[in-house]
This record gives C-alpha cells, sequence and structure tokens, in this order.
C-alpha cells in the first residue's frame, strides 16, 4: 500500500464531516475520501445487523477506491461495526469512534457528566463499558436526540426548529446540574455555537474528532503510511442524493465539491 493512497471516512450522514476537518487540520498531507450514508440516516434507530450491512458495503467501496485506512465516523456504526470490519481486514489501519466519557470524566468539577447521543449509542454495551471504566463515581446524565442528526444533515445550524430541538434536550442535563456536556454523536459538534448560546459559559462541550486525528496519525505513522503530499482534493460521495450533499458541503466543510452517487 502507498504512503500517498487516501484515507477513506464514512459516517450515516454529513456528520462525519466534523472528523474529516479535524483530520484535515491535523494530517493536511493526507488526501480524504467521504461516504455520506445519507440514505440511510439515521443509523441510531436502525438494528445492528442493518448497520453491519451498510458498513460492510461501505468499506469495501473505500477500499476499492484505494483506501489505506478506514475511519468509521459515527459512534452508533462504530458500536454495531468495527469489531466485525476489523476482522474482516486484519492490518488495516480503522479507527472508530466513541464518547468521550474519560476526558469528561476528568474535566467535570460538580460530578455531574451529561450524554447527548442517538438511541443506539446510549444502549450499547461498548457506552455501559465506558461508563463503568470511567464515570463510575460520577453522576451520568444520558440524553437520546431524535431530530437532530435530521437538522444537521439539512444544514439547518441554527434554524428555529433546530434551537428549540436542542433547548429541550439540554435543559435537562443543566436541571440535574451538569456542568459537562459529551457530545456522543459527530453530527452534534456542528451545533456547538447553538450551544453555547443555551448553555451556561462554564459549562465545558467535549467530542473526540481529534483525539480520532491523533489516533489515525499514530496508527500511520507505526506502519510507515503517512503521507507527504501534497493532498489530493477530497472526494465525497452520497447513498442519498448528491445533490443535498453538495448544498451543505460549503456550510459544512466549507468548500464546494462535486458529489458522486453511492449506490443504495
Amino acid at each position: 500500500m502507498s504512503s500517498e493512497a487516501p484515507i477513506g471516512v464514512f459516517d450515516s450522514g454529513v456528520g462525519g464531516l466534523s472528523v474529516l476537518g479535524e483530520i484535515r487540520a491535523r494530517l493536511p498531507a493526507e488526501s480524504l475520501l467521504y461516504v455520506a450514508d445519507s440514505g440511510h440516516v439515521p443509523y441510531g434507530e436502525k438494528s445492528p445487523e442493518y448497520i453491519r450491512e451498510r458498513c460492510r458495503l461501505i468499506a469495501d467501496f473505500l477500499l476499492g477506491a484505494g483506501a489505506k485506512a478506514l475511519v468509521v465516523a459515527c459512534n452508533t456504526a462504530t458500536v454495531a461495526a468495527v469489531a466485525e470490519l476489523r476482522e474482516r481486514h486484519p492490518g488495516l489501519p480503522i479507527v472508530g469512534m466513541e464518547p468521550a466519557v474519560k476526558p469528561a470524566a476528568a474535566a467535570t468539577r460538580s460530578g455531574v457528566v451529561g450524554v447527548l447521543a442517538t438511541t443506539g449509542t446510549l444502549k450499547s454495551a461498548r457506552f455501559a463499558a465506558l461508563l463503568d471504566r470511567f464515570a463510575h463515581d460520577l453522576q451520568v446524565v444520558t440524553q437520546p436526540c431524535p431530530g437532530l442528526v435530521e437538522c444537521v444533515e439539512q444544514g439547518a445550524l441554527q434554524a428555529a426548529q433546530t434551537r428549540a430541538l436542542l433547548a429541550s434536550y439540554v435543559q435537562p442535563l443543566l436541571a440535574a446540574g451538569c456542568d459537562t456536556l459529551i457530545l456522543g454523536c459527530t453530527h452534534y459538534p456542528f451545533l456547538k455555537p447553538l450551544l453555547r448560546e443555551l448553555v451556561p459559559a462554564g459549562v465545558e462541550l467535549i467530542d473526540t474528532g481529534a483525539a480520532v486525528a491523533r489516533q489515525l496519525e499514530r496508527l500511520l505513522a507505526e506502519r510507515g503510511l503517512l503521507a507527504s503530499g501534497p493532498a489530493q482534493p477530497a472526494r465525497f460521495w452520497s447513498s442519498g442524493e448528491p445533490a443535498a450533499l453538495a448544498r451543505v458541503l460549503p456550510v459544512l466543510w466549507g468548500a464546494a465539491a462535486t458529489v458522486g452517487a453511492l449506490e443504495r
């Protein structure tokens, strides 16, 4: 595998663009491929078997496009499928997501941590294990957030509907005394500006995009796969309507791009 080969990143939709941005910032010499499985978003309410089937298909597509590594930029997909992907592709660098329970436990002063996430993530054994390992002496208040993913998919980051929905999810966490909020879905970092308006200044917002970029860098370096550049322009595909992803790329990615169609 050439070190100049691209990195494949995918999510149930556009949320993984938050992770893609962290990878671009940390590894600017790397060429990037991104698949938004927007024809099947959100994953949070889907069965693990359904999600694993989607992840197998997308991983095969990205590897067929020459990817030297995969980033599963979705907490729900990581829970359901990352172990199987690693079994199917031994030796391939594969990085997944997990809610930032450990850094949140270190950051909290009140001992009360809130988690905004999808239903699938909150119900998972992986999340339960994180709580048991890092938050056994904390009060953790979880909040499933149906509808938020769809707001971000539309690029409606400051819409009244988005604000009302987010406020309804955050209010119980603040009422419980949370001083640290975990953004347990890759879509949610795009709502940080809105969240900052809804929570007191002392409340810390934590996500794992930067940590994923650091882990990817470490795995590539171990295998001698870090690119020297220059990076090729990022390439995008969607299993939904490609024009819909193309419309939100200037908002969420900061640049326009052509979007290809991924077979549903």
